[in-house]
């Protein structure tokens, strides 16, 4: 289903237009510092505001609503940001691979990703309270069976699962909101929504932490139960609300072929390097069906009536030059974040709270440069802005590839950590801004979800592709390490048998042990290497592609006949 809703920001006054552009930036440093979970298409669920059909407000206090948003979206938030944190040790508990352990991550990724535009569909057409509630139950139950999980199987499938639920409740949370405030108070309602969100999202993994480190990664999961409760016991007093003009037809060719399209390329990506030599075959078979299913996709929304994606938007050169960027931006901060916990915590030996408190420097500059960011555009245009900042960012991220073993976090993390903050200060506001002019106003919506979907696409096949590298880099390493040394058969076996484990594998002999470490530090600098690679590219992307001038929404997407 199309997120065209047919309600122009011009028409609802001169300042409307401006406000979809401040919230749009908001989101966008609220998925930044959850990559996981992002909140898509606020843009969509303000324009729909018009529609106030079996609205009470009247009858129900502004506080409640804000209470069941915040409660219900900071489970996603909180997930999102402290998962990455609890890895090792789940890693270690269940003696996963690598292979597992990207599973946790991808599975409810792929399910979030793939079926979130759907989600905000049907709360539009079943009810946003109704849909919305049923999604924390089944992010809640789900949360439930990941911290009960036996093996690392059940947890991957119960975070699928969680990605289901999730993609039903994020949407719900701004429509809940923007259809239970008058226009008078909502942008409050947001502002105190979203500040509530970013500081779930910066403390979850610092709470996370301490409870993995001082009881057991399982309460990563079980927090969420309490706050689910909460939100089912309070939306009984929230009022429900539909949008009667929605189409009843939803996309569900695009969403089941986006799916395995993406299953598909995530499994060859991630099982390619186990299964390499043996049941090459099954991987080659999902990587082909993935590209075939991916290929239909794009039939099939450009032939759709309501599809999930207008491919004419990407005639847009602004538009289609700033998802590339975002594509490349993302993969690379994406598949950082999935890697910095582990080297941390298995090399540099923080504890789970010091890793979780790692990029709380990040926070900070992204939210107290964040209005300053948003006034680039009009000063210096679109291109600059989206240059430079790709290009500080890359410095940042090169940074972490040359701390040392060991030192204080000051002196080591803490500077690579405030040059990225400030290089995606400066782009992450532009690029907001770049997209939501490139299209008419009635598209607005449309726009803001594609970005956002590409930011979690570019997630989520960068922690299959960086995954895919490490291992690699890490094999070969680790196989120049042993032939330097007189092991017998046996010992040799048991190092290969532990190879999967990567950097959580340990061995008695601690010449071996340094090879392991070693290896893993080649495969993680290789890895940040590429994520340089990608920010400089972003960087490129920008200046060859977007074009200099700040170009208002309507006259640029009239120039590029999208009008």
């Amino acid at each position: 289903m199309s997120l065209r809703t047919g309600v122009s920001p011009e028409s609802e006054g001169p300042h409307t237009a401006q406000r979809l552009i401040v919230i749009k930036q908001a989101q966008s440093f609220l998925a930044l510092i959850s990559i996981g979970p992002n909140i898509p298409n606020w843009t969509r669920l303000v324009e729909t505001q018009s529609m106030r059909n079996d609205r009470s407000n009247s009858q129900v206090s502004g506080r409640i609503v804000l209470a069941v948003t915040i409660l219900g979206s900071s489970m996603a938030f909180i997930d999102g940001t402290v998962v990455n944190v609890a890895l090792p040790a789940l890693q270690n508990a269940f003696h996963a691979s690598i292979a597992n352990v990207q599973w946790v991550v991808e599975s409810y990724a792929l399910m979030l990703a793939a079926l979130l535009l759907v989600g905000g569909s049907l709360g539009d057409m079943l009810g946003r309270r109704k849909v919305y509630v049923f999604g924390v139950a089944v992010f809640a139950a789900a949360s439930a069976v990941c911290g009960l999980a036996r093996n690392i199987d059940m947890l991957i499938w119960a975070r699928s699962i969680q990605g289901i639920g999730a993609a039903l409740l994020v949407p719900g949370s701004l429509a809940l909101i923007t259809a239970s405030f008058p226009e008078e108070t909502r942008g409050r309602a947001i502002g105190t929504w979203s500040g509530f969100s970013a500081m779930t999202a910066a403390i979850g993994p610092v709470i996370g932490g301490w409870l993995i480190e001082h009881s057991t990664w399982r309460w990563v999961f079980f927090l969420n139960l309490p706050l689910a409760l909460a939100v089912i016991l309070l939306s009984g007093k929230v009022p429900e609300s539909r949008n009667e003009n929605a189409s009843h037809h939803l996309d569900w060719p695009g969403s089941l072929l986006v799916t395995l399209g993406l299953g598909g390329v995530t499994y060859a990506l991630i099982e390619l390097p186990a299964r390499a030599h043996h049941g090459g075959h099954l991987v080659a078979v999902a990587a082909v069906l993935g590209v075939a299913a991916l290929a239909g996709f794009v039939v099939v929304e450009h032939s759709s009536r309501v599809p999930m994606v207008s491919l004419k938007l990407f005639r847009s050169r602004n538009f289609a030059g700033a998802n590339l960027l975002t594509l490349f931006l993302y993969a690379s901060l994406g598949g950082l974040m999935f890697f910095f916990p582990m080297d941390l915590i298995q090399i540099q030996h923080y504890t789970a709270t010091q890793a979780g408190a790692a990029f709380l420097p990040f926070v900070a500059i992204m939210f107290g440069l964040s209005r300053w960011a948003g006034g680039l555009v009009a000063r210096y245009g679109s291109r600059i802005p989206l240059t430079v900042g790709p290009l500080v960012a890359a410095c940042g991220i090169a940074f972490f590839a040359m701390v040392p073993h060991g030192g204080s976090y000051w002196s080591t993390f803490f500077p690579a950590v405030v040059v990225m903050g400030l290089g995606m200060t400066i782009s992450v506001a532009p690029l907001t801004t770049t997209v939501m002019n490139a299209v008419p106003g009635t598209e607005s919506g449309l726009a803001s979800g594609i970005n956002n979907a590409v930011s979690r696409l570019a997630a989520l096949l960068a922690v299959a592709v960086f995954g895919a590298v490490l291992v690699t880099v890490f094999n070969h390493s680790l196989d120049q390490s042993l032939n330097q040394l007189a092991l017998t058969p046996d010992a040799r076996a048991q190092i290969d048998a532990a190879r999967p484990l990567l950097a959580a594998a340990h061995n008695p002999n601690p010449i071996v042990q340094r090879a392991i470490t070693e290896s893993f530090v080649s495969g993680y600098h290789s890895v940040i290497w590429i994520a340089t690679g990608l920010a400089a590219l972003s960087a490129i992307t920008a200046w060859l592609l977007i074009e200099s001038g700040a170009a208002s929404a309507t006259t640029h997407a009239e120039q590029e006949g999208l009008a």
